[in-house]
This record gives C-alpha cells, sequence and structure tokens, in this order.
C-alpha cells in the first residue's frame, strides 16, 4: 500500500506538469496515510523520483526517509489535521491562478463551475512567506468548506478525498481562474446570484456520480 502511493504521489506530480498546471519542481504533492501523510521531496525534479524519495511525515513535523520534505510541508500538515475529509493535497503555481493570486484576487461566481471547489467563490488567502507557518494559517482560513484556494502572489492549493479528486479539482480551478482572467480583459463578468449557486451546489452532491452497480 505505501509504495502504491509512493508512486501515486510521483505520477500525480508529473500529471501536474503535463498537463501545464504546474512547471519544474515548484510545486507539490502529499496523500493522507496512516497516521501522517506521505509528501514530495524539497526541490527534486518530478521525472526523477523514485517511491523511496517520496517523504513520510507525522502530523508533528516529524519525517522519515532519506529526503527533505517539501518546504510547504506545513499547509499540508495543518490541512490533514483539521480535515477529515481530505485524503490528498495538491499545491500548484499554474499561471492563470497564479496571475489572479498576484492581483488578489479570488475567482466569484462568473461560473457555475465555480461550486466544484465546494462554495460559491474560491477565495485568495493574503499573503506570507511561503513554507511559513503564518502561510498555512491563512490558507486554512480561506481553505475552511472549500476544496481549493489561491495563495496571493504565489499559487492555489486543491485538495481532494483522493489524489485523483485533488489533481481533477487543481485542473477545474485553472480552467476557470483562465476563462475569468479572459472575462477581466473585457469587462466585469455578470456573477451569478447567490440562490443560484446554493442550487448548484444542491446539484453538485450527485453530479457525475454513478451507481456502484452500473456495470
Amino acid at each position: 500500500m505505501t509504495r502504491r502511493l509512493r508512486q501515486a504521489i510521483i505520477d500525480t506530480a508529473r500529471a501536474m506538469n503535463t498537463a501545464g498546471i504546474n512547471q519544474g519542481t515548484a510545486g507539490n504533492v502529499s496523500v493522507r496515510h496512516g497516521k501522517g501523510y506521505l509528501i514530495t521531496p524539497s526541490g527534486m525534479a518530478y521525472d526523477d523520483l523514485k517511491a523511496d524519495d517520496v517523504v513520510q511525515m507525522n502530523l508533528t513535523g516529524k519525517s522519515t526517509g532519506k529526503r527533505n520534505p517539501s518546504s510547504e510541508w506545513r499547509f499540508h500538515q495543518d490541512i490533514y489535521a483539521v480535515r477529515s475529509d481530505v485524503g490528498g493535497v495538491v499545491h500548484t503555481h499554474s499561471p492563470y491562478a497564479t496571475s489572479l493570486s498576484c492581483l488578489r484576487r479570488g475567482i466569484p461566481a462568473f461560473h457555475y463551475m465555480v461550486a466544484v471547489a465546494g462554495g460559491a467563490d474560491i477565495r485568495c488567502a493574503d499573503y506570507a512567506t511561503f513554507g511559513t507557518q503564518e502561510l498555512s494559517d491563512l490558507a486554512l482560513t480561506a481553505l475552511e468548506d472549500r476544496k481549493a484556494c489561491l495563495l496571493a502572489n504565489h499559487g492555489m492549493i486543491a485538495c481532494g478525498r483522493d489524489l485523483a479528486e485533488a489533481l481533477k479539482v487543481a485542473i477545474e480551478v485553472e480552467t476557470l481562474a483562465a476563462q475569468y482572467w479572459r472575462c477581466l480583459q473585457i469587462g466585469d463578468p455578470v456573477l451569478l446570484p447567490a440562490a443560484e449557486m446554493e442550487r448548484v451546489l444542491n446539484l453538485f452532491q450527485t453530479y457525475g456520480k454513478q451507481p456502484a452497480d452500473a456495470n
């Protein structure tokens, strides 16, 4: 199980770069495991990673293994500590989400798919230096009742019940960021009212789900 999860982290990290939502070694990936989590190592090219390079962490900040963990391990750790619904976390410096974050703009309800992140908007956390407890605290506030947030002048965080969902949310958030960015080149988009977003969020409870015995 552990080796399979380590490989899943590597595959997800490589998939982020292939999908164009991350570059080089900028982002990081983690998955809940046992009483802690597994996370990508600091500063290593994803294409060069092997299963043994992935770092095991507990929820007190202690790591085991031959590599140092990502510098952003704090917000991964704190997310797992307070969010029992989260099993996977990805952090990216995707172009459009990062551009909006540098403007300190979240993503409002300009499109109903904003609900994929769990609410009527996608918040932008205030700025703090990367790798700090302050950044983690700000991220947790922005992620309250959400699966994703932007980080001011930095990038985005996306969460899911597993790595597959976290990656899916990250890709969708970057798509929304690109669409919103394009809208802003023309003017201010018309936002959906709160009642409509509440209706959409209710519909999303069953959206895309199939019966377990469908096959």
